[in-house]
């Protein structure tokens, strides 16, 4: 798929045009994702996010790491921490502004280091994309944790959505269709998951871990800490 978001992140950190990034999805009208947001600094992030890296401990793997801004938070605060991005482009990106450790690999098949936290930040847990795919990455994870270790992430319960033509017969509600455009270029359509909190703890529950919810706000959105009970 083309590697539209990083071609993104890419052009913003170098100024290069001033395209806009869109999310093409299934449920309404397309929605303009500000590439401004993969460049926060620390007091531009929301409480959800400052909580997350607040929990952190130990060595720390950023999964979807973007542009970098939440490995250069940890880093600055002095953590071990590794951004992990499938996109070629915005791992330059996150090398150029100054991640000391960047590995391009899909995290599906990523296994040559283990961690005392796994961070997924900004539904980073949505690249699973299904409920069934999200029970195999807990299982492939299980080969990151060290002992003791942590899974922080957060997601949310998108059942707003569907308040005037309800909850599709078919298939999870928070299972979507996305797709990025930009510059007049568009990737395939990709899966996307959003997943509320009692459903979550169920297959988090059957794989073996123990979930533990760290902050609900306002908007149905959650942080959540997973450690493995077995």
């Amino acid at each position: 798929m083309k590697d539209i978001l990083g071609q993104a992140i890419h052009d913003r950190y170098h100024k290069l045009g001033n395209h806009k990034l869109w999310i093409n999805n299934q449920y309404g009208p397309k929605e303009e994702m500000p590439v401004e947001i993969y460049f926060r600094d620390e007091d531009d992030m929301p409480d959800l996010e400052w909580l997350a890296m607040n929990e952190c401990r130990g060595t720390v793997l950023d999964i979807g790491a973007g542009a970098g801004s939440h490995a250069l938070v940890l880093q600055e605060r002095g953590f071990d921490v590794t951004a992990l991005d499938i996109s070629p482009m915005a791992c330059d990106v996150m090398t150029a502004r100054g991640v000391q450790k960047v590995i391009k690999a899909d995290i599906y098949t990523y296994s040559a280091q283990k961690f005392d936290t796994l961070l997924l930040l900004m539904n980073g847990i949505g690249l699973t994309g299904s409920l069934e795919n999200l029970e195999v990455f807990l299982q492939h994870i299980k080969s990151l944790l060290n002992p003791g270790s942590q899974i922080l992430f957060d997601s949310s319960d998108i059942a707003y959505l569907y308040e005037e033509s309800g909850l599709p017969e078919k298939g999870y509600y928070g299972e979507l269709l996305y797709r990025y455009e930009y510059n007049r270029q568009k990737t395939d359509w990709f899966n996307w998951l959003y997943v509320d909190e009692k459903t979550l703890e169920t297959i988090v529950n059957r794989a073996g871990f123990d979930m533990e919810v760290l902050l609900e706000d306002e908007f149905k959105q959650y942080l959540v800490r997973l450690t493995f009970n077995k």
